[in-house]
């Protein structure tokens, strides 16, 4: 009976073994008198060999499976191709890792754009709303001083209407006095009409008497006395009559100047209330063109600070998804490197180059 062949369990020896001697034994598995480098055995080696193939996962752990070199060089063209694939999917991972970074930086320097453009706004709204702020208070100033203004001419009004009430309590006196010279008028015309009558009494006497002088001297004498105080009688009639008119005149110009003055007044008064409606009118446009400054102002800064936050939210929506961006870059990491291991481990494929190079 020929017994079976046997050769080295080392795959890069595979050396025909000897049979046992004649009184029989086992067989050996490797090579006795072989040396590698470091002065290893064939044992030594294979034992290095298999422990390589068990952390690649090529062993069935159970001792009998072996394997020659041209099943692992077959194994490893086979591994080539998910090596290549792999190699694609991580240049294409960086490839959008890049991409998503450029984009990212990109985002946020839109995001600081557009948050510097926001404060620029912020700052020339606080700017217009000073403006507006200074504007109101001038105008508020400008009112007061209208109100003031509208004050010293209701003022003035007042002042006039009490000289017009002044002059109308004067004009009334000037009537009195007018009166009571019309009065005094009628006397001294009744005074001087009777004291004609008497000058005329006292000339038809005179007259009388001069008929009667040749009848009688003394009555002449007597008579000629009696028209002399009847002339000085009518003279000092006709005297208190021209006093009499004189003061009619004098009361009648006062009169005239009462109401001159009384006229004067009411123009005075009507001007005056015709400026303090005119200023009343001019305080209320002034104030309403406050209000609508103060309006517009309210409404530009309400739509400023609006805008500036809504720019700040977008900046924020944008910054979130930048972080979301990257925890989902973080994640898609985590994802291929948890999924590389089932394909190939780093650390096993050194273990496999270097059981590669100590099998050439």
């Amino acid at each position: 009976m020929i017994d079976e062949l046997v050769r080295c369990g080392y795959s890069r020896c595979r050396a025909e073994l000897p049979p046992p001697g004649p009184q029989g034994g086992r067989r050996r598995s490797f090579c006795r008198d072989t040396r590698w480098d470091g002065g290893r055995t064939c044992a030594q080696m294979a034992r290095a060999e298999r422990d390589a193939l068990t952390s690649l996962g090529l062993d069935a752990g159970s001792g009998a499976f072996r394997i020659d070199a041209d099943r692992l060089r077959e194994h490893l063209d086979g591994l080539r191709g998910p090596l290549d694939e792999l190699r694609g999917m991580l240049d294409a991972v960086n490839t959008r890792l890049d991409e998503v970074q450029r984009d990212a930086v990109a985002a946020v320097d839109t995001a600081h754009q557009q948050v510097a453009e926001a404060d620029k706004a912020r700052l020339a709204a606080e700017e217009q709303r000073d403006e507006a702020v200074a504007r109101a208070r001038r105008s508020a100033e400008a009112a007061e001083k209208a109100a003031a203004d509208r004050a010293d001419a209701v003022t003035r009004a007042q002042a006039a209407a009490r000289q017009a009430l002044e002059a109308t309590e004067a004009l009334g006196a000037a009537r009195q006095a007018a009166e009571d010279a019309s009065t005094a008028r009628a006397a001294a015309e009744d005074r001087a009409g009777a004291a004609d009558a008497r000058a005329v009494a006292a000339q038809r006497e005179a007259h009388d008497a001069g008929l009667t002088a040749r009848e009688a001297t003394g009555e002449r004498d007597a008579a000629r006395a009696r028209a002399e105080d009847a002339l000085a009688a009518a003279a000092a009639a006709r005297d208190d009559a021209a006093t009499s008119r004189a003061a009619t005149a004098a009361a009648m110009a006062d009169a005239a100047a009462a109401r001159a003055a009384v006229e004067a007044a009411e123009r005075a008064l009507d001007d005056a209330r015709a400026r303090a409606a005119a200023d009343a009118q001019q305080w209320e446009r002034d104030r309403e063109r406050l209000r609508a400054e103060v309006r517009r102002a309210t409404e530009r800064a309400e739509r400023e600070a609006a805008e500036r936050e809504a720019a700040e939210r977008e900046a924020a929506q944008r910054e979130a998804a930048q972080r979301e961006a990257q925890q989902e870059v973080a994640r898609r990491d985590a994802e291929q490197a948890a999924e590389a291991p089932r394909q190939l481990h780093p650390d096993d494929l050194a273990a496999l180059v270097a059981a590669v190079r100590s099998t050439s």
